[in-house]
């Protein structure tokens, strides 16, 4: 079979096309014939090993996988013998876990890996495009922010493949949206469901009067400290990003203070956490409640070149990866 495969770390020349041994499922695995990939922003850094924290997961002297890739849906080729989950032909969509191998023509993963059934009248395209935004959005929103109907909620980084899913959803979830984004994405934000929208070339939310319950920083590019004034009293500020400021701030506010600042892995919930999700983001996408939004597609070929663009920050929503 065809994949990417990379052995050392560095830039996107690094990504090479190989025929790899197609995978053999144990007993309670299943192969997915993959259809479509994305390529996140989190690839990147995975191909560089940057910053170099990310080792510790990805490997600290070059790649522990060397067929990279997190997101995929494609049908079931082959199912184990132990497998009732899934059958043969069965339409899916989801993530490979910390393993990556999703920017390939096959994948084994196990029976309950962060899988589950694609919506039904997404391409694969539309389904691999929508699980790395709504896998992280959906957790964030619900869960550490508790989202309310009638909240003030802004979305800082609105444009981008987590942040048009977390507009979607705060719409769901009955909140008045604001999304920040540059002055190209204005439009988009609005037709997502926005009730304002901010470019942020023109205007800094943080200085305004405007107060939120939940800010949600979807790019990571703001901080608790800047955003502590825009929030209102018991409101929470969310971010996608780690830093050094972000774990003590998290834990002085959980004590002290009625504004929060939360952090929280989302991809590294178990898998059963996730494939719970991907049932609810399948109910949401087949009620046109969510929809997936896609930059640009590239053939598993040009992996290189998707890596490139992915890299310049301006990508809206997601870039697909397709494998024919």
């Amino acid at each position: 079979m065809k994949a990417v495969v990379y052995r050392a770390y560095g830039s996107p020349d690094v990504l090479l096309i190989e025929d790899v041994e197609i995978p053999i499922p144990e007993y309670n695995e299943v192969r997915i014939r993959i259809h479509a990939s994305a390529v996140t922003s989190t690839d990147p850094i995975d191909r560089k090993g940057e910053p170099f924290i990310a080792r510790l997961a990805t490997g600290l002297t070059g790649p522990r996988n060397s067929i990279p890739g997190g997101v995929l849906a494609g049908e079931i080729d082959t199912a184990g013998k132990n497998v009732t989950r899934f059958k043969h032909g069965d339409r899916v969509f989801g993530t490979s876990g910390i393993h990556l191998g999703a920017h390939a023509e096959y994948i084994s993963l196990p029976e309950d890996a962060a899988l589950g059934f694609m919506p039904d009248k997404m391409t694969f395209e539309e389904a691999a495009a929508i699980c790395d935004g709504a896998l992280t959005a959906l957790p964030f929103l619900r869960d550490n922010g508790k989202i309310k109907r009638g909240q003030k909620v802004l979305i800082n980084g609105a444009s981008g493949s987590i942040g048009t899913i977390a507009v979607q959803l705060a719409v769901h979830y009955g909140a008045e949206v604001t999304g920040v984004c540059s002055t190209q994405n204005v439009e988009l934000v609005n037709s997502l469901g926005a009730e304002h929208v901010i470019d942020y070339t023109r205007e800094d939310f943080t200085r305004a009067d405007e107060a939120y319950d939940i800010i949600f920083d979807a790019v990571g590019k703001n901080t608790f400290a800047r955003c502590k004034s825009a929030l209102k009293p018991g409101g929470i500020y969310l971010t996608t990003v780690p830093s050094l400021a972000i774990l003590p701030q998290m834990l002085w506010t959980a004590k002290f203070g009625s504004r929060k600042a939360v952090f929280a892995a989302t991809g590294l919930r178990p898998a059963i956490e996730k494939s719970k999700d991907l049932v609810i983001i399948k109910e949401l996408a087949d009620a046109g409640i969510i929809t997936s939004v896609i930059d640009r597609q590239y053939p598993l070929g040009q992996i290189a070149e998707a890596h490139r663009y992915v890299e310049t920050g301006h990508k809206r929503g997601n870039v697909v990866l397709t494998i024919p």
